[in-house]
């Protein structure tokens, strides 16, 4: 009885606690960075201005990242955050140079996560800057 006591302790802290730190890996202020340098500074230059992560909601920047499409569908979203894409401009961005090393996922998740809490309906609604 004691031991299943403990079983049963123990499969409702692996299912309230795993989940929140797989949600925790991802690190938002490493995404906020690589937004604010490499996204920021794109759109300013070819796109005509900046998008602050509060023009959308949670619920759209999601739908955004699963659709997976970019510039009106011409390009994938998950480009940008390549390493082609970013040793393609490293040499004129200090913030695609610094992460060079970052797998791709890990930066897409990091980046997902600052605009989820900066948007509109996040924790922190955020501006360019």
């Amino acid at each position: 009885m004691k031991m299943r006591s403990i079983l049963m302790v123990g499969s409702l802290v692996s299912v309230t606690l795993f989940p929140a730190l797989a949600q925790a890996d991802a690190d938002w202020k490493r995404g906020r960075v690589y937004y604010r340098m490499v996204c920021t500074q794109c759109h300013t230059e070819k796109a005509g201005g900046a998008i602050s992560p509060s023009v959308k909601s949670k619920a759209e920047w999601t739908a955004y990242f699963q659709a997976d499409k970019h510039a009106k569908g011409k390009d994938a979203v998950k480009f940008y955050f390549s390493s082609k894409f970013r040793d393609s401009i490293k040499a004129t961005n200090k913030a695609a140079a610094k992460f060079s090393d970052v797998p791709e996922a890990d930066l897409a998740e990091d980046v997902k996560e600052f605009l989820q809490k900066g948007a509109k309906d996040g924790d922190a609604p955020a501006r360019c800057s």
